[in-house]
């Protein structure tokens, strides 16, 4: 049987990790995956995706993540079940999270980036800025002259 699971998206909240009885740590968190496709209205919809990790993994992950920090994660589903505080049986589904992979340099996400920058990584530059000023067109503003020759095909 296979039970993989790969996301990727944005942390709704603070991760919140604890410890067990045993000293074994374990941090939840929720994910917002958008979905693939648009409303008939334009808008995206996202899934609300609830997610474990242990051990060392969970104090990375409460350490290095915040709200609204891009996140992959690789791992499988798992349903439990347990009686609430008012008697009635309560369904749980989670992604209990192998690897969490950080997909954002660390503190990109803080500060105050508007809503429409959210697509944009804050390490981004201008063109200008990744070429740098004082270097030149390496082709001199000159066409490129290719033949049949040339192409591999």
């Amino acid at each position: 049987m296979i039970n993989r699971v790969v996301l990727v998206g944005r942390l709704t909240k603070d991760p919140e990790l604890k410890y067990t009885q045993s000293g074994v740590a374990v941090c939840r968190f929720t994910l917002a995956v958008n979905r693939t496709f648009t409303t008939q209205s334009g808008e995206r919809e996202a899934d609300f995706i609830n997610c474990v990790t242990w051990r060392k993994q969970a104090e990375n992950t409460a350490n290095f993540l915040r709200k609204g920090s891009l996140a992959g994660i690789e791992g499988r589903i798992q349903t439990s079940s347990f009686d609430g505080q008012d008697g009635k049986r309560v369904f749980m589904t989670e992604v209990v999270a192998d690897s969490v992979q950080f997909l954002e340099p660390r503190g990109s996400n803080q500060g105050s980036q508007s809503s429409s920058d959210t697509n944009t990584p804050a390490y981004s530059q201008s063109p200008q800025n990744q070429l740098g000023a004082s270097q030149e067109d390496p082709f001199n503003s000159q066409p490129v002259e290719v033949t049949d020759d040339d192409l591999p095909f």
